[in-house]
């Protein structure tokens, strides 16, 4: 597929598309915008799939099959069979190994453990290109009844992370109320949709313990309202988050933080360009309707907010650094 074509008369938001695609359809690949490209492949592929049709394969997702063999993996099963040290710990200690499993959840070389809360590994501090967490921490004093949404990314391991990162918030008073927003289909994969969500509160339930104690936590607490699931349409559009919706922008308005997972998002977050790594995360999100938190793991060559002694000795010694998924951000803006 040489050029790009347009969605096929008939397809569910073919109105929508034609609104962001008017200026890239009939062009090759190589020359649109990469954030607008990855976006319309998957959408594209979803149509090839049948997943809107009325056939058998409606509404199959066609990346199933990766996610549960992740879910099924014994990486994972390991990390729940010692999840009651982290349960367990120390308030901030437990904090903040469910906040650096958050983080590290999709890196390539699966290297987070949330069993030792109170060691973390020291590859992990050093490839932290920016760390702001003391400041999550001040904003979540848990002295007022906070609410807290959750962007989440992946699924699998990585949602796995992100439901412990969220117990802890709820079980240690840090938030009142946790809203999660997933993706209302497929797309990119891996990213998380409410099915994945409810797999993986089963999976959780299925390995006892510690485990079975969260999945049970949450499922009180998404019955009585604490938990609230969204799936918002504006996720899985080639849009950026200076383009979102007034309905979400005013939703999002009224969290105490929102919490923004993975590359995708962090380059929605400041616009897919290339900054110069010094520009502050601050200065580049100060559209963003409440105090904010970046979560992500380098898979891209946008970065931000690097301190310039640092930024110095990553080019000097690191060259992939940006790309290779073995860096990392936790950027807060107040």
């Amino acid at each position: 597929m040489d050029t790009i074509p347009p969605l096929p008369a008939g397809a569910r938001d073919r109105a929508a598309w034609q609104v962001w695609s008017a200026a890239y359809v009939g062009q090759k690949w190589l020359d649109v915008p990469f954030l607008w490209a990855e976006s319309y492949f998957y959408r594209l592929l979803l149509e090839a799939t049948g997943y809107f049709g009325s056939g058998p394969w409606a509404g199959v997702d066609p990346f199933a099959p990766q996610k549960s063999a992740e879910l099924d993996s014994p990486d994972l099963a390991r990390d729940l069979e010692n999840l009651g040290d982290l349960v367990g710990a120390p308030e901030q200690d437990g904090l903040s190994a469910a906040l650096t499993a958050a983080l590290w959840g999709n890196r390539a070389d699966l290297g987070f453990r949330m069993s030792d809360p109170s060691a973390q590994d020291r590859s992990q501090v050093d490839d932290l290109v920016a760390d702001d967490s003391a400041e999550l921490w001040r904003l979540l004093d848990g002295g007022t009844e906070n609410r807290v949404h959750l962007v989440a990314d992946n699924a699998g391991r990585e949602l796995v992370a992100d439901l412990v990162l969220i117990d802890r918030l709820l079980e240690t008073g840090r938030a009142a109320t946790v809203v999660l927003h997933l993706k209302p289909q497929p797309y990119y994969v891996s990213d998380a949709t409410v099915t994945d969500l409810l797999q993986v509160l089963r999976r959780l339930e299925a390995a006892g313990g510690a485990a079975c104690g969260i999945a049970g936590r949450l499922g009180t607490a998404i019955g009585d309202g604490r938990v609230r699931v969204r799936a918002h349409a504006f996720w899985c559009t080639p849009l950026t988050f200076h383009e979102m919706p007034s309905d979400l922008v005013a939703e999002l308005g009224g969290a105490s933080v929102v919490v923004v997972k993975g590359d995708l998002n962090y380059r929605r977050l400041v616009g897919d360009a290339h900054w110069e790594p010094t520009t502050t995360f601050r200065d580049l999100t100060a559209y963003f309707p409440a105090p904010l938190v970046a979560l992500r793991t380098l898979k891209s060559d946008v970065a931000v907010g690097v301190d310039p002694d640092r930024l110095a000795h990553l080019e000097a010694t690191t060259p992939g650094w940006r790309t290779d998924g073995t860096h990392a951000v936790i950027h807060v803006r107040p």
